[in-house]
């Protein structure tokens, strides 16, 4: 449960100069909190904007499950996705949402079966350009 398969890094030239918001939403994932050694189950929503490289689509998927399988903080590995794709890539930006259910929050404590935390990190035009943050926020809003 704490250890993720190892996984390459596999980027193709953006020889079409690809320029606009590649998302991949609703990445399942299950970690455990490092403070009570509990489960925390939901999804992460990661995107960037390609600069001179794009990402095979799978990665992100293998990103998000390399930083879960440890012991975990939803805050840190929100961060920890976005700095990595972030460094290996080296986008235009970068954004990553993970909504997740804590185990720690339904069992013990406040027992408040069936919250959701949010958490986000953005990087580069997914937080300085208000046109293109508000584009990535918008498409990882919940479908109805």
């Amino acid at each position: 449960m704490l250890s993720a398969p190892r996984f390459d890094l596999t980027t193709f030239p953006n020889d079409e100069g690809y320029d606009e918001l590649v998302l991949v939403r609703d990445i399942a994932f299950s970690s455990l909190c490092e403070h009570h050694l509990l489960p925390f189950v939901g999804v992460a929503h990661v995107a960037y904007l390609p600069g001179r490289r794009i990402l095979g689509l799978s990665k992100l998927a293998r990103v998000v499950e390399h930083h879960a399988r440890r012991l975990q903080v939803q805050e840190r590995m929100t961060h920890q996705v976005a700095d990595w794709l972030q460094t290996e890539l080296k986008p235009k930006g970068v954004g990553v949402v993970v909504e997740a259910e804590h185990m720690c929050m339904r069992l013990r404590g406040a027992r408040a079966a069936g919250t959701t935390t949010i958490t986000s990190a953005l990087m580069g035009a997914l937080r300085d350009d208000a046109r293109t943050r508000a584009e990535f926020l918008s498409l990882v809003q919940p479908r109805r």
